[in-house]
């Protein structure tokens, strides 16, 4: 009986934390979708966009060029 109330309880730990990080997706102006990890910052005072890509490579674009950011 113990053993099963520790497993439940790390699945319910596990999924918990992986619920922390929400995934965006951007729609460019193009029809492009992009999708993140992590919310994207703007910068206000260049209008980039920066994100983590799928891969978890640092990227940035042109605030311009996105429709809508939408949480995934």
């Amino acid at each position: 009986m113990k053993k099963w109330v520790m497993a439940i309880s790390a699945l319910m730990m596990v999924a918990g934390l992986a619920g922390c990080s929400s995934d965006y997706v951007m729609a460019t102006k193009d029809g492009n979708m992009i999708l993140t990890q992590g919310k994207p910052k703007i910068d206000k005072d260049t209008g980039l966009i920066s994100y983590q890509d799928e891969q978890g490579n640092q990227r940035q674009i042109n605030g311009d060029r996105v429709s809508q950011v939408i949480e995934r």
